[in-house]
């Protein structure tokens, strides 16, 4: 742990922007991101709400080196604070993290370097900054500024409340000089309020940043066959990065063994998992050894991997929020991603099973709300951007272009005849067996269980051969969903008919229904996002390759991750400019002086000797 030596005589710049220019390598802030900064700068509290790759982490990291003394940042994770520190360092900012994962003599170390003003940002969990005897050290160095990430954690109303976070509404009271910065990328207005509450925070500067985030294409289909539904969307990935969600551990295994067998580079992580596998698991992702994750939602919050170009739920979340927050981790760069969920409403019942489990009734009422507003988010015809902007209280008035709704519009048709024959099927059957085997009787199967009940002797049997399994399957989850039958929970749900199908059997009103949606678009209808770093698509791709392959081979030998040297957007720019001095180096976005110093020789080399042979 020696990368807190940089601070030795280190002079930083005096302005917000030349902090972001000289270290950082950008040449221009976010919207908010300024305003937030200086503000913090003069010593005033704030709340920062920015989706995930907007900059969040910029608006307490500048300040931190703006203002004297230690900044201590309060973060969830071991594997989210090595990542930030490994960043930090590579851009010559002196950081460390205190937690379980460092020896004895590494903590002392770094504590000592803390009192000798030779680290400017600390990584630490919330249970360690509200002990008593590391509050005690505190008292003793000059503080700079507390940020609270993954700030939605404090609120009861959010949708990852954490306990030991609650504690931290404290530190207002024990340090009333020190400013303190709430940010989080996940929180509606409920959230929001609480989270100012509970931290105490004094007239604070509020910034809400768009929750948008227009690089990202939605895309949802029916889940009929999601194995082979899945690996028909990894085959047109083309190799490229992704996280799959699974609802169960399970899952991941059996998911991450298929992919394995089909000859992708994957593997599994689940909090079932030893620390070591997992923490293998993770830095193997982050340093594109591997390609894809089968996971549960242990995996993620950590993961500040810029080059995710998709992320799949295999089974639906548990509320908007966690589906914001895990589909936010593609795209992090701002080039072209998608966020695809396969959808079974049969899965909302499920999980409403689970959520029931909880004995806590205010809990239990939150977390119903927010199940409810993602199974509407996933029955929407209408603009999927839109109903999940609206959500967070963002209203957008004209449709995103860029989900599977606005990109191919939900067909529909007159369901009446195909409605009859469903419900009519339902009711000869004695409203006694689940949608599956309805399917099978509809579609003439000869199989034991048919012919042992009778069934292949019914009036319904076999009307509706024509049509396939996940035809039928579509029509009777839309009557279920339109109110004309009931999946009875109680009863292992088998299908019942409700008061509502009785007109519609009897011919006395007509039933408009949509084309049932199987596949997912082809990655080819995706229209451009409108996102600003998307013009570097005309890049050259044989020198990109050649600099993907340098920087692999560098942060190998440093042991980081390689975004850590540089992201794709960066190497992008520099296979489109092909820089030939470190004057137009330092011009690439994401270069800085101690990127320069560091990397600059080799890059320019490698741009240098490409030129050369073409």
């Amino acid at each position: 742990m020696n990368a807190f030596s940089l601070a030795e005589n280190k002079i930083w710049p005096t302005d917000s922007l030349a902090v972001l220019t000289e270290v950082f390598g950008y040449s221009s802030f976010r919207e908010g991101q300024q305003q937030v900064i200086e503000h913090v700068a003069q010593g005033g509290d704030s709340l920062v709400i920015m989706p995930t790759g907007g900059g969040k982490s910029l608006c307490y990291q500048i300040p931190a080196l703006l203002r004297e003394g230690v900044t201590f940042v309060v973060s969830p994770l071991i594997s989210l604070m090595k990542d930030q520190v490994d960043a930090l360092n590579a851009c010559g900012v002196p950081a460390a993290y205190l937690n379980s994962s460092l020896t004895r003599p590494q903590q002392l170390q770094i504590l000592s370097a803390i009192r000798h003003g030779e680290i400017k940002l600390v990584y630490v969990a919330p249970e360690r900054l509200m002990q008593p005897d590391f509050q005690a050290k505190l008292h003793e160095i000059p503080l700079a500024l507390f940020a609270i990430d993954e700030a939605h954690c404090i609120s009861q109303w959010g949708h990852d409340f954490r306990p030991e976070y609650a504690m931290l509404g404290q530190l207002k009271a024990l340090f009333p000089q020190v400013p303190m910065m709430a940010l989080t990328a996940t929180a509606d207005h409920a959230t929001q309020q609480d989270i100012l509450h509970r931290l105490n925070l004094d007239q604070p500067k509020i910034n809400i940043s768009s929750f948008d985030r227009p690089n990202i294409r939605y895309n949802l289909v029916e889940k009929f066959k999601p194995l082979s539904q899945l690996l028909t969307y990894i085959k047109a990935q083309n190799g490229q990065g992704g996280i799959i969600y699974c609802g169960s551990r399970k899952r991941t295994e059996e998911v991450a063994e298929k992919l394995k067998q089909q000859g992708y580079k994957a593997d599994f992580y689940h909090a079932g998992r030893e620390l070591a596998e997992r923490q293998e698991v993770q830095d193997a992702f982050i340093k594109d050894e591997l390609d894809i994750v089968a996971a549960t939602v242990a995996f993620g919050m950590g993961i500040n991997k810029p080059n995710v170009r998709f992320v799949v739920h295999y089974d639906i979340p548990k509320n908007i929020e966690s589906y914001y927050q895990e589909t936010g981790r593609a795209g992090r760069d701002g080039l072209e991603a998608e966020a695809m969920m396969l959808y079974d409403p049969a899965d909302i019942a499920r999980v409403r099973g689970l959520l029931e489990k909880n004995n806590n009734p205010d809990q239990l009422r939150v977390e119903m709300h927010k199940l409810n507003a993602m199974a509407a988010f996933a029955e929407a015809q209408t603009c999927r951007r839109q109903v999940l902007l609206n959500y967070f209280g963002e209203h957008q008035s004209k449709p995103c272009g860029n989900c599977d709704i606005c990109l191919d519009p939900p067909k529909s048709f007159d369901a009446t005849e195909d409605a009859q024959k469903s419900l009519s099927c339902v009711y000869r059957m004695g409203q006694s067996f689940g949608m599956g085997y309805v399917v099978e009787v509809l579609r003439g199967s000869q199989n034991q269980r048919v012919k042992e009940h009778g069934h292949d002797k019914l009036s319904t049997f076999g009307l509706g051969k024509q049509q396939s399994t996940e035809y039928w399957l579509s029509i009777l989850r839309q009557l279920v969903h339109c109110g004309f039958l009931q999946q009875n929970i109680t009863r292992g749900s088998v299908l019942q008919l409700t008061e509502a199908a009785r007109p519609l059997l009897k011919g006395d009103i007509k039933l408009t229904l949509a084309v049932p949606r199987i596949q997912p678009l082809s990655s080819k209808t995706t229209k451009s996002s409108g996102s600003s770093k998307l013009a570097f698509l005309d890049y050259d791709k044989a020198l990109f390759a050649r600099l993907r392959k340098l920087r692999k081979e560098l942060a190998d030998a440093a042991d980081v991750p390689p975004y850590v040297v540089f992201n794709d957007v960066t190497l992008a720019e520099m296979a489109d400019l092909k820089p030939r001095s470190e004057r137009e180096f330092l011009e690439i976005s994401g270069v800085g002086y101690t990127k320069l110093e560091k990397y600059g020789s080799p890059f320019l080399a490698a741009i240098a000797e490409y030129e050369d042979d073409y």
